[in-house]
C-alpha cells in the first residue's frame, strides 16, 4: 500500500499550502502529492487525471477535506466509484471518513450531496445580488 495526496483550490490566486503540509504531516511523500487550481466542479483536472494513472491496487489517497475532492454529488460518486474499481481508497483527513468499506462510501455520498447543496444556495444568491441571510 501507497499512500498518495491530492490537494485543490478554486482559483490560482489560492494557496494549497495547508493542504500539502496536511498532507505531509500524514504521511505522504511530496512527490507523490498531485495538486490542481481549479474548480471542483471541472471535471477535468490535470492533477486528479494525473493521480489516476499512478495509483494501483491497495493504494490509498489522502484528501484533507471533501470538497477538495469535488463539489459535484454526479461526479464524486463517479471518481469513488473509479477509484474504487481499482481497489484505491479515499481517506479524509478532515472529515474523519473513508471509502473503504460500504458504510464509509455511504457517508461520503452524503456529505457530497451536502456540499454541493452548500454550495447551490450562494450562487442562488449571486444571481440575484443578494447577500445570503
Amino acid at each position: 500500500m501507497r499512500l498518495f495526496g491530492y490537494a485543490r483550490v478554486s482559483t490560482s490566486q489560492q494557496s494549497l499550502d495547508i493542504q500539502i503540509n496536511a498532507l505531509i504531516k500524514a504521511g505522504v511523500k511530496k512527490e507523490r502529492i498531485f495538486t490542481d487550481k481549479s474548480s471542483g466542479t471541472n471535471k477535468d483536472r490535470e492533477g486528479l487525471k494525473l493521480l489516476s494513472i499512478k495509483v494501483e491496487d491497495g493504494d490509498v489517497i489522502l484528501v484533507k477535506k471533501l470538497d477538495r475532492l469535488g463539489r459535484d454529488t454526479t461526479d464524486m460518486i463517479q471518481l469513488i466509484k473509479d477509484f474504487d474499481n481499482m481497489n484505491v481508497a479515499i481517506r479524509f483527513l478532515d472529515d474523519g471518513i473513508s471509502t473503504e468499506g460500504n458504510m464509509g462510501k455511504m457517508v461520503v455520498t452524503i456529505l457530497a450531496a451536502v456540499a454541493q447543496a452548500e454550495r447551490q444556495p450562494t450562487r442562488y444568491f449571486k444571481k440575484l445580488g443578494r447577500k445570503r441571510l
